[in-house]
């Protein structure tokens, strides 16, 4: 039996307590309504699996097949069978706990690597707070289990390759691969061994032939258990599965044109979009660093001199690259080869950057501690910018509670746009009549802008930077368990689901909708708290039934079926649906006889 080293042991308490503070940042807001439509679509595949015990290929959304790999949804399925159906909370649980396992796991990567923990410990702090992990934690999407089946699959080809010399071949390393596999396709393995494979060459320590052996068995062994899923997924779905599975993986990825995938849908951008995700998603750190910017000394140099320094550092490459400790040369050639790979196709999106975040936040981590240590003064500038924000905060929240404001007047001066009025007024109303929740979380944040202020009087910069991480973790909660509880509440279809389904005869067999997104948009959320019933107006054809769609779309259809079909308006949502920014209608309608 293995003894547990000193530095293990250390570790213990940090990564426990990390992670239990992690969990209560993320778990109580998981049941908070569906009001986008990503989530209720991914929801929706684990209700097609528990109803129609089709685990492989199940449809959801009308005729639409789940042409993702399943591993994401096999969890929220299983989360899902206590209670016998799926919620809100099981649906999220697959991405909370990939994120409080990989914080744990992060901390004790890093943590026992380099020689001052508490490096590690921030940089862990930094990328659990922004805005992007920290969103993605609490979202049904398949995201946050991505990142974490990559990210640990790295950490394990590092600790290959560190450890063993790249002898044998650890089990863990297919496990993860084949998870990130089972999660969003061949990415799972192309990406971590892309981004491996350029490590052990940056080493300089093996030969060609030698790398190629390790990425091969490690992407061939890798490949047995997702090839398992889509084999069985293919005889099932056919040349239909292959065709969207090709065209979705590798059509987009190198920009092929091909009818089965619309690059018009939204996620189309340039390289440039990759640099603001990943600005806007280190919110609020990346404003730390934007400070230090500021009173930087700058050495005024020609060109001939900047080139002949660049000359210099190129011929002693081999030389820097030794002197550089193996996991922040790691770090490194992560980072940058996952921004790489992922300004490759056309359609990006915040999320997809999100494995690089643990290695970018541990540079982020080393160069606040040169901060701390070295210019003391930005650390308390920006813990004082952050108290000032969260003060104004404050004020605004006191004096909307005791009515001395009134946010929604305020805004409309500014701006007419109806959805922003009604956002502003649902998160009002939240804190007008304040559950106790909210006033617990008030609490919490008076206590860390109190602690935060009380450490800004005081020299040690290290104690002011935990403060502030305390108080950006406080605005969290209050965004999460305040202003986003009552936008989803106030912005989710479910009231809409359940009045119609109360008062109207519908079923698993009447009701139909438009399943066409060049054209329609489909409705996500309204199909999930239906129980997935929706089936293809367009593809079926029926006699009569029951019609859901955007209201502002309406006239479209009738303009097409006015001679085959007549439609009797029954209700429509009190409120405009946020996944669809409009209100949604039902109607009657039959077949006009000829």
């Amino acid at each position: 039996m293995r003894t547990p080293t000193l530095q293990y042991l250390y570790m213990q308490k940090p990564v426990t307590l990390l992670v239990i503070l992690c969990a209560l940042s993320i778990l109580p807001w998981l049941g908070a309504d569906f009001s986008t439509k990503g989530e209720p679509r991914e929801a929706a595949v684990a209700v097609s699996m528990l109803e129609s015990g089709d685990w492989v290929l199940p449809l959801a959304y009308a005729d639409e097949f789940a042409y993702k790999p399943p591993l994401a949804h096999w969890l929220m399925a299983t989360f899902s069978k206590p209670e016998g159906e799926v919620t809100e909370w099981s649906a999220r649980m697959p991405s909370a706990l990939a994120f409080l396992f990989l914080a744990g796991s992060t901390l004790l990567f890093f943590g026992r690597r380099l020689t001052r923990f508490h490096e590690a410990f921030i940089a862990v702090l930094f990328w659990v707070t922004c805005v992007e992990i920290h969103r993605a934690a609490m979202t049904t999407r398949v995201d946050m289990l991505l990142t974490a089946c990559i990210v640990l699959g790295l950490f394990h080809l590092y600790k290959w390759e560190d450890e063993q010399e790249l002898k044998g071949l650890p089990l863990a390393i297919p496990f993860f691969l084949s998870c990130a596999t089972l999660t969003k396709g061949p990415v799972g393995i192309v990406l971590p061994l892309f981004v491996f494979g350029v490590y052990l060459l940056a080493l300089r320590r093996y030969s060609l032939f030698l790398v190629g052996k390790a990425l091969f068995y490690a992407g061939l062994s890798s490949l047995f258990l997702p090839l398992l899923w889509y084999i069985a997924a293919w005889k099932q779905g056919g040349d239909a599965f292959l065709n969207v599975i090709l065209a979705e993986n590798f059509a987009r990825f190198f920009h092929l044109s091909t009818p089965e995938i619309s690059y018009e849908l939204g996620h189309e951008n340039g390289v440039g979009y990759n640099v603001m995700t990943l600005v806007a998603g280190f919110i609020p750190w990346t404003l730390l660093l934007l400070f230090s910017l500021f009173g930087m000394q700058r050495k005024q140099r020609s060109f001939g001199e900047f080139r002949e320094g660049l000359k210099q550092r190129w011929a002693q490459r081999e030389t820097l690259v030794k002197k550089i400790p193996k996991v922040r040369l790691f770090s490194f050639v992560a980072a940058v080869c996952i921004f790489i790979f992922y300004a490759i196709p056309s359609s990006k999106r915040s999320v997809y950057l999100m494995p690089a975040y643990p290695f970018i936040a541990l540079f982020m981590a080393q160069y606040t501690v040169y901060l701390i240590e070295e210019r003391s003064g930005v650390i308390r500038g920006f813990g004082a910018f952050l108290a000032a924000v969260a003060t104004t905060v404050v004020i605004a929240v006191t004096l909307t509670l005791t009515g001395w404001i009134d946010p929604v007047a305020i805004v409309s001066q500014y701006t007419s746009h109806t959805v922003t009025i009604e956002d502003v007024t649902l998160a009002t109303e939240a804190l007008r009549a304040p559950s106790a929740v909210t006033i617990l979380i008030l609490i919490v944040g008076l206590a860390a802008l109190i602690t935060l202020f009380y450490q800004l009087f005081k020299k040690i910069n290290l104690k002011i930077l935990y403060a502030t991480l305390a108080l950006t973790a406080a605005i969290n909660l209050l965004v999460d368990g305040v202003v986003m509880r009552a936008l989803r509440a106030g912005n989710s279809s479910r009231p809409f689901a359940e009045r119609i389904l109360r008062d109207y005869p519908l079923d698993k067999e009447n009701v139909y909708v438009m399943n066409n997104l060049l054209e329609y948009r489909n409705l996500y959320g309204l199909n999930f708290y239906m129980g997935n019933c929706f089936h293809n107006f367009e593809k079926e054809q029926p006699e009569s039934g029951y019609f859901l769609i955007a209201e502002g779309e309406m006239a479209k259809v009738i303009e097409r079926y006015e001679s085959r079909y007549r439609f009797e308006p029954l209700c429509q949502s009190d409120r405009a649906i946020s996944e669809v920014h409009q209100p949604i209608a039902l109607y009657r309608f039959h077949r006009v006889r000829e």
